[in-house]
């Protein structure tokens, strides 16, 4: 404006252009606050389940003024934010026709309702810059954690919490594995990008990060889920950035880091070779069940399916299955849980074929998402793929923290990716 126009201009038209400064301030002044938010929530989740939850609070809170309700109806329309609510709404109307008690329905619909996150943070930080807080955020975090694992080993009187396994400060390995895996190839990326451009300070901060959450998986606590997400997370890295020659080169090199591991390792041998005496002799002894739990689970779960596989037994009956299924043989046969330890059960078992049908087409929708270039899209393309494939031996994505996890990389990731495709578009 020049100076004759706010000369002529009157003191409504001067009010109406203060009221809508102060109102991009304002809305500037929450989206940062959002971020904020978003980023202590990753920096907590190592360590607390209530923390989390209080800042996902705060952040509704504080970014709810910030949504504009047209645009975000638009882009409700599109599968990787319509999925998440129509998951839950399948959860919601399974309440009618389920034979589980009341407290396990609404118990179950917990673990769906954190999915509906998703749309807002995937709306919100396609608008956002501060997409990469949020990742150093938990990175920083976890890689605090695993220092202070080192510690508790040492010394377990320092364990925040009563946890199983030594090495584990809080929560249990399952979860701490899920994490270190998660920020190791994460970090995947930017060092192979630092080493291409010659910046070897950087390369090394980042094989050093690396280096401190593998060697806390092979020496003080890891899950067996992890390994594998691991062997598939190497191939993904191989195909998407690596040309023949270099992938030849990681292969020799995961074989030697592989034999390395397993003569200095006592640790990672017992983990390994468990699973065989797990199997053979789960049925007499229940305290060292883990495989042939899970191959008892998922053929209760299975015969559970069968018998109504359109909608299933409604949300929250997956106890219910169990205890109709329950046995007088062995301990194990007699066991009655409310987890399948698989996914696709898990869902199957609630909501039939038709849950199962938007469970796997969510998990392509956000797929899609990361397909592209570029570290936001590497790191969406990681959380989706651990999930999915932990999620073969685990309920990981309804679990809190792998499921937060989920959330937060989905939302975050395919945010920014979202950005950075509308400022590629002419």
């Amino acid at each position: 404006m020049t100076a004759e126009s706010a000369l002529w201009s009157g003191p409504a038209d001067r009010q109406g252009r203060t009221g809508r400064w102060q109102s991009w301030r304002s809305s500037a002044a929450l989206i940062r606050a959002a971020d904020v938010l978003a980023a202590l929530i990753a920096a907590s989740l190592p360590w607390s389940t209530t923390v989390p939850s209080i800042f996902v609070g705060l952040w509704l809170l504080v970014v709810t003024p910030t949504i504009d309700w047209r645009d975000y109806g638009h882009e409700v329309a599109r599968p990787a934010f319509a999925l998440p609510f129509a998951i839950l709404l399948l959860a919601l109307l399974g309440l009618l026709w389920s034979d589980g008690a009341w407290a396990d329905r609404l118990h179950a619909i917990k673990p769906v309702a954190k999915l509906v996150l998703i749309p807002p943070l995937l709306y919100h930080f396609s608008r956002s810059e501060r997409g990469l807080w949020v990742g150093l955020a938990f990175v920083v975090s976890c890689a605090l954690l695993a220092v202070f694992s080192w510690i508790v080993l040492l010394d377990p009187a320092w364990k925040i919490t009563a946890t199983a396994s030594s090495g584990v400060p809080v929560k249990n390995y399952i979860d701490q594995s899920q994490e270190f895996t998660l920020c190791a190839f994460a970090l995947a990326l930017p060092a192979l990008t630092f080493w291409r451009r010659g910046n070897v300070v950087a390369t090394a901060a980042c094989l050093a990060l690396i280096l401190l959450f593998a060697a806390n998986m092979v020496f003080v606590a890891s899950a067996r889920t992890a390994l594998l997400c691991i062997a598939v997370l190497l191939a993904l890295f191989a195909w998407k950035h690596l040309n023949r020659r270099a992938t030849l080169v990681l292969l020799a090199g995961t074989v030697a880091v592989t034999a390395l591991a397993w003569a200095t390792s006592p640790y990672l041998r017992q983990r390994i070779t468990d699973i065989g005496v797990e199997y053979r002799h789960g049925h007499e002894d229940i305290s060292r069940a883990s495989t042939a739990q899970r191959l008892t689970y998922w053929r209760k779960a299975i015969h559970s399916f069968a018998e109504a596989p359109l909608i299933g037994h409604g949300t929250g009956s997956i106890k219910r299955q169990f205890e109709r299924a329950a046995t007088g043989g062995s301990s194990l046969d007699a066991e009655v849980v409310n987890n399948p330890h698989n996914q696709t059960l898990n869902v199957a078992m609630q909501w039939g074929l038709l849950g199962v049908v938007l469970l796997h087409a969510m998990w392509i929708a956000h797929l899609r998402l990361f397909l592209g270039g570029g570290l936001a899209a590497w790191i969406g393309l990681v959380v989706v793929v651990q999930n999915v494939t932990s999620s073969l031996l685990n309920s990981h994505l309804f679990d809190f923290h792998e499921g937060w996890m989920y959330v937060l990389g989905v939302g975050v990731a395919g945010g920014t990716v979202l950005k950075a495709k509308t400022r590629s578009q002419p």
